[in-house]
């Protein structure tokens, strides 16, 4: 991805060193439930995730030394941001809507959100109590090794796909769903949490398709953000995890439909399309 000497976002809020301990917070316009629920790029309930990290009280400060490599992921990473602030800034107006900026949070080890404490092991993951992104930055060699994704746009998809829940949050999707979780089973919710992890998907193969138009992309950059969504699928991660796949335990995809959605918002471009909660299958 052709990225160096480009305009980088304001909106990148730098934690790291800085812990992350601390209790499960309660508030927000969005009521609790959702405030609870933090969307992580990778399979799992995110519920039950936070449910484990929270009621921890390790915030401790200690001394961070940025090496030359994670200087460059950051600047990488927050050039990103800013070509999805341009890209749905302008859907947004397309839409007669005015999109509002998320902020994109840097951390190690463990970070304190609006939705609780969580540690990297969670992954990236957004909370819409905040409306921020938190990153840990070694995800990018863990997305290199252990899910065998390499390459720079598949980072770039793991972004453009939490901001994708920023957008569902803007749009009022985010409010809808959540609540539902209340009202049904497990099993019958994680359907709805499928659908929804992938419209995120969807999103971001919406911005994928704007940076392509803007000159970004370059050769083998959209295979390596497919070959991420592959990577991630709940099937994938179940096979690699425990040896066999539960699918009414999926809550994100599986590898084929993260690709297939990632896909077909790369194929439009827009936010048309992109309901996944109409699709049959």
């Amino acid at each position: 991805m052709k990225w160096k000497g480009r305009r980088a976002s304001s909106n990148v809020e730098d934690r790291r060193g800085m812990g992350g301990g601390g209790k499960t917070l309660i508030g927000g316009g969005l009521g609790g439930i959702i405030i609870l629920l933090i969307f992580t790029f990778l399979g799992g309930d995110p519920g039950e995730l936070l449910g484990n990290m929270a009621g921890t009280d390790s915030g401790t400060a200690v001394p961070y030394e940025e090496l030359e490599q994670e200087k460059e992921l950051a600047d990488f990473v927050s050039v990103v941001l800013a070509d999805t602030e341009e890209v749905w800034t302008e859907i947004f107006e397309e839409q007669g809507l005015q999109y509002e900026e998320p902020t994109l949070v840097l951390y190690s080890g463990s970070v304190q959100s609006a939705c609780g404490a969580a540690s990297s092991s969670v992954g990236p993951f957004y909370c819409p109590g905040d409306q921020k992104l938190y990153i840990d930055l070694s995800f990018y060699e863990e997305l290199q090794r252990k899910f065998q994704a390499p390459g720079d746009f598949a980072m770039a998809y793991v972004i453009a796909h939490e901001v994708g829940h920023h957008v569902q949050t803007l749009l009022g999707t985010t409010e809808e769903i959540m609540p539902l979780r209340q009202r049904m089973s497990e099993e019958k919710f994680n359907q709805y949490l499928v659908r929804f992890e992938l419209q995120a998907d969807y999103y971001s193969g919406v911005w994928a398709n704007h940076a392509q138009g803007m000159g970004y992309l370059e050769e083998g950059d959209l295979e390596e953000a497919l070959n991420a969504a592959t990577a991630v699928g709940d099937d994938t991660l179940q096979k690699r995890a425990q040896g066999y796949v539960v699918p009414e335990s999926f809550t994100h995809g599986t590898s084929e439909q993260r690709k297939s959605w990632f896909y077909k918002g790369f194929q439009n471009g827009t936010i048309k399309g992109g309901d996944t909660f109409k699709q049959r299958n």
